[in-house]
């Protein structure tokens, strides 16, 4: 495990803002990942930024490498399962891919009453709601626990700084967002990925409680399309990672289950009332490195590889890569 005094010097190094110039194609500036689009291809540079709550919080030392290299591990482990867009990996924090035109939505799995936010299905539960994205939830259950089976929740997908939406899949088709074919195919897709992840993700001694996807139409030579999943998958992220071993017997005690994602952030705003409205306070430095760390475990848990973080200046390692 990567020690302390390496995350620490890091702080003041993050990747936030990335400006590749002109010849790296048109620019587009997501929440974490900047995307630069030419030639039929786009550049994807996941920075260090996190964002919770739709909102970016700030910067968590070699989170973008980590998650550009779990992604890749979890696309290669993968791409005989389902399709993707993964061309190549340039640079530790850097992935060309074919440009797609993205569905207009995010399809979350979920297997676990949980979460914090205001469209967590926990939240919902707790507010009295039993139907929640067309799925009836029993009575009685209790935060964390274990949902009957694992249910797909589509999401809205907002502009930036604007907030996503839970709904059902008749809502979404009905909104003209998506057509019931693509819906059902892309549904199917993510069902058979999530069921892969949560099966792997035990054999490392993890909970993949829930995630959320992002797919694409990507059109081929012939023609043709097909759905693909695009960004990333089974990053901390994007999905719930809780420790397995200890899990029943902390959700026995009502106790929150040990996390390795960014739900570690979640909480720390949530605790000082902060959950998505206005400006974030600033994050704490112990809050970043702790962040950094179970960024790092996971990696190295799932992957069973350790981390190697490059330290180089970012913006200049990635343009020496991209040859720009």
């Amino acid at each position: 495990m990567i020690d302390e005094a390496t995350l620490r010097a890091q702080l003041g190094r993050t990747l936030d803002q990335t400006d590749l110039g002109p010849a790296a194609g048109r620019a587009y500036f997501g929440k974490v990942r900047d995307n630069f689009t030419r030639d039929g291809r786009r550049t994807i540079v996941v920075s260090d930024r996190i964002s919770a709550f739709d909102v970016v919080l700030g910067t968590i030392p070699f989170k973008g490498q980590v998650l550009s290299q779990l992604a890749r591990y979890w696309f290669d482990e993968t791409k005989e399962l389902v399709p993707n867009h993964v061309i190549s990996h340039p640079d530790p924090c850097v992935t060309i891919a074919h440009e797609c035109e993205p569905l207009k939505a995010e399809f979350v799995m979920r297997s676990y009453l949980t979460g914090v936010t205001k469209t967590s299905i926990w939240v919902h539960y707790e507010q009295g709601v039993r139907q929640f994205c067309g799925h009836s939830l029993p009575d009685g259950m209790k935060k964390n626990q274990r949902l009957p089976r694992p249910i797909l929740t589509p999401s809205t997908k907002a502009e930036q700084g604007g907030h996503d939406l839970s709904v059902s899949a008749e809502e979404l088709v009905a909104m003209g967002a998506i057509d019931r074919p693509a819906f059902d195919r892309a549904a199917a897709m993510c069902e058979r990925l999530f069921a892969f992840g949560q099966e792997r993700a035990l054999e490392r001694g993890l909970i993949l409680a829930d995630t959320k996807y992002e797919l694409g139409w990507k059109k081929n030579a012939d023609g043709s399309r097909e759905i693909v999943f695009i960004d990333e998958i089974h990053t901390p992220d994007s999905s719930r990672y809780w420790y397995a071993d200890d899990y029943g017997e902390r959700l026995e005690k009502g106790e929150e289950p040990r996390a390795l994602d960014k739900e570690y952030v979640r909480r720390h705003y949530a605790a000082i009332g902060y959950t998505g409205d206005g400006p974030p306070p600033p994050m704490p430095d112990d809050v970043r490195v702790e962040a950094a760390r179970r960024y790092i475990a996971a990696f190295e848990l799932l992957t069973g590889r350790t981390f190697a973080p490059d330290t180089e200046e970012p913006i200049a390692r990635i343009k020496r890569n991209l040859g720009l």
